[in-house]
């Protein structure tokens, strides 16, 4: 049986789905792995999206909290707020309390990725502050690490991403992912799925 992968995120002006969408590539190339990508639902209404400029959602299914014991792991994706995660993800785990009482996702892994407005939005404070979450169902943060390699210590452009997991720098929204920031993506997509595959293999 293959091993479920679901990389699930929110993203606003597509930055995490970018990112979401090279995961997926990386997940791809571990051999009996099915990732899959899901968006969390949206809080705000049209109206207020518009008011922002934000783009139309992509065909990306919606995910529910009933969907997540289905999965043998998870690589969780949000933009920051302040330092946090998007409300429309709290929101989203938010929940998730009935899988919480039934403990349906404890020993599970998952990853963190993530997009911050500027160098110092939470790149660090947003992964850090998002594993209580995952603490309390239970679930296995995996860390990337410095194992995508000599791209993580990159000095001479700006680049997002930490050991906690991979991340874009939006700016004012104008600023895409970069060729070294979906590099570490595709690494966190492949490095999540081998361990959450040899997991399941030793369960």
């Amino acid at each position: 049986m293959a091993t479920k992968l679901y990389i699930v995120y929110y993203s606003t002006y597509g930055h995490v789905e970018k990112l979401a969408k090279e995961i997926k590539k990386g997940a791809d190339t571990v051999e009996g792995v099915e990732a899959t990508l899901w968006q969390v639902p949206e809080t705000l209404s049209e109206e207020i999206l518009g008011k922002m400029n934000a783009p139309p959602k992509s065909d990306v299914p919606v995910i529910t909290p009933n969907d997540l014991p289905e999965a043998d792991g998870f690589i969780f994706g949000f933009p920051t707020r302040f330092g946090m995660m998007a409300a429309q993800f709290k929101a989203f785990l938010d929940a998730t309390g009935g899988l919480w009482g039934t403990q349906k996702l404890a020993g599970k892994p998952a990853g963190l990725f993530y997009s911050t407005g500027s160098q110092g939005g939470g790149q660090e404070t947003t992964p850090l502050t998002a594993i209580t979450q995952l603490t309390h169902h239970g679930i296995m943060f995996v860390p990337i690490g410095y194992t995508a390699g000599a791209g993580m210590f990159e000095m001479s452009q700006v680049k997002g991403g930490s050991p906690y997991g991979a991340g874009t720098f939006a700016g004012n929204g104008s600023r895409q992912p970069t060729e070294l920031e979906l590099a570490i993506a595709h690494h966190q997509g492949k490095y999540i799925a081998g361990i959450t595959k040899k997991l399941k293999g030793s369960a």
